[in-house]
């Protein structure tokens, strides 16, 4: 006659083990489906973390940069600026966060950027770009209205951008976009962007009045190659990449300026009551690269229009132009 107490003890001994080790291989099959899952490594945006049906890419980039200047640290801007006090200054002029890629689909991408020693959140976005012809955007960028302004500080060719980039740049702004690359045949080449933003600027969650910005630029692409938005030839173009843009926008708001701190103003024009400036803007661009050398122009016409004070009228102009060359390309080294 068996003891059934006795034989439920062995069949513990021997089951817990057996159930311990499935376990295990279970983690570790579990471990090794989420190693086949995932890709990791470091590339042209940073450390990527992408999954191998590519519906999920995680993209983490950081940014440092120092400055030093003397005798001052700011441009000039006024007669007065020539004479005020020399100060040497270091400083870490940028600091950035930039966590990007995509979600679901491949064509359905998000990015935000952070300035970490001034606490901005400058981009945050939502971009559906299935069609190379047309995409959507919605979120706070820098808007596409002038070359200059929109190359990211790290691909800048000067230290500075020009003085004129602080009386005409739109910067930032929150809003929707719709743009496109248009591929013709031979010079039917064209890229696109329209817009409808707040016109108050980066960080402001809430609009003046009823009034939008609304912007739009057009660029030719009329040998049929883009230039993407870079100050210098670091890609060094084999073959020669021109464009031509026309941009152009219209606002009505407190303000006659835009920077990375938002909403501001030009001189003689302080402490705008809401809806009190109608802002109407036009830029015409060139730019070219081709074998090391790179060329970018701006012409700009700024109208400053008070609706409260008899609709007086103020035209601002100027224009920049920018040249490079890398002159390794033409020694061999």
């Amino acid at each position: 006659m068996y003891n059934a107490n006795k034989i439920i003890r062995i069949s513990k001994k021997i089951l817990l083990p057996l159930i311990f080790l499935f376990v295990l291989k279970s983690k570790a099959q579990q471990e090794k489906d989420t190693t086949k899952l995932l890709n990791f490594k470091y590339g042209d945006k940073g450390i990527e973390l992408r999954t191998n049906d590519n519906k999920f890419l995680f993209q983490l980039q950081s940014r440092l940069q120092f400055r030093f200047s003397t005798p001052n640290d700011t441009d000039p801007l006024t007669y007065d600026d020539y004479s005020q006090d020399k100060k040497t200054t270091f400083k870490i002029n940028r600091a950035r966060l930039k966590v990007g890629g995509h979600a679901f689909e491949p064509w359905l991408n998000y990015y935000w950027e952070y300035e970490l020693s001034q606490s901005n959140l400058l981009d945050f976005r939502i971009m559906i770009e299935k069609w190379e012809w047309l995409s959507l955007k919605v979120g706070q960028w820098k808007v596409e209205f002038t070359r200059e302004r929109f190359i990211s500080s790290g691909e800048q060719q000067t230290v500075d951008r020009s003085l004129i980039n602080r009386p005409f740049t739109a910067d930032r702004q929150m809003g929707v976009e719709v743009y496109g690359h248009l591929k013709g045949k031979g010079i039917a080449d064209f890229n696109y962007w329209a817009a409808a933003l707040t016109g108050t600027g980066r960080g402001n969650t809430s609009n003046d009045d009823n009034n939008l910005m609304y912007f739009g630029r057009a660029q030719w692409n009329f040998l049929g190659r883009f230039l993407d938005f870079e100050g210098s030839d670091l890609e060094f173009h084999e073959k020669l990449t021109p464009i031509i843009a026309f941009s152009a926008l219209t606002n009505r708001s407190p303000y006659t300026r835009f920077s990375q701190s938002g909403g501001g103003y030009l001189e003689g024009y302080e402490d705008g009551a809401p809806g009190q400036y109608r802002v109407n803007q036009w830029n015409l661009e060139t730019a070219f690269m081709y074998q090391g050398f790179s060329w970018q122009s701006e012409m700009h016409t700024k109208k400053i229009i008070d609706k409260l004070n008899n609709d007086d009228e103020t035209t601002l102009k100027g224009y920049y132009v920018q040249a490079g060359y890398f002159f390794h390309n033409a020694f061999n080294w």
